[in-house]
Parts: C-alpha cells; sequence; structure tokens
C-alpha cells in the first residue's frame, strides 16, 4: 500500500477519499526496564536495543494504519504524522493520515 507524509502521491490521480485512519502501539514500563537492563550496547548515548524496539512499535502502528485504511476501501495513505508520547510511564506510537483510492 502506498503511504506518504505528502497530500499528493506523484504519477498517481486521487479518485476517493475515506477518512481518516490511525494505527496505536503501546509499550509498557515492563519493556523499558526490560531493555536497561539488558543494554550492553550504549554507545555515545544511544542504545541499539532500545531503537530497535521503538522501530518495532513504528512499524507495528503504520500497519495497523494501512489495515484500517484498507478496512474502508482505501489503497493509499497520504499525509501520514507519526507521533510519540509518554503515558503513565508507557510510550505510545501512533500513526495517522488520510486513507484515499488512488490510480
Amino acid at each position: 500500500m502506498l503511504t506518504t507524509t505528502t497530500s499528493t502521491i506523484e504519477g498517481h490521480s486521487i479518485t476517493s477519499y475515506h477518512g481518516i485512519v490511525a494505527g496505536e502501539a503501546i509499550l509498557g514500563a515492563n519493556v523499558f526496564r526490560d531493555l536497561f537492563a539488558a543494554v550492553t550496547d550504549i554507545i555515545g548515548g544511544r542504545s541499539g536495543a532500545y531503537e530497535k524496539e521503538l522501530g518495532r512499535a513504528r512499524k507495528i502502528a503504520l500497519d495497523e494504519m494501512r489495515e484500517d485504511a484498507r478496512s474502508k476501501g482505501g489503497n493509499a495513505v497520504i499525509g501520514v504524522d507519526i507521533d510519540y508520547e509518554v503515558i503513565n510511564k508507557m510510550l505510545m506510537v501512533s500513526a495517522s493520515g488520510t486513507a484515499v483510492t488512488v490510480t
């Protein structure tokens, strides 16, 4: 499924709009404790294990957003935005956009 942060997709025409779509992934507090306990690859303030977990959460959020678009009849998502929030010591990654049909 085509997914873009822009409002158009070059070379494609938007034929219909299906509404806002979203997906979320939440990492619990125990994930952070486990990550920090197991982190042995911190170099220069970066943690490969932590970045890998964030990447996994982002992928889950984007996949859920795309599935929401499919369920509404879209074959692409435009205007995608990814947000990161901390809520009660949990990290939430959310992705949202507009489901469209393109040709």
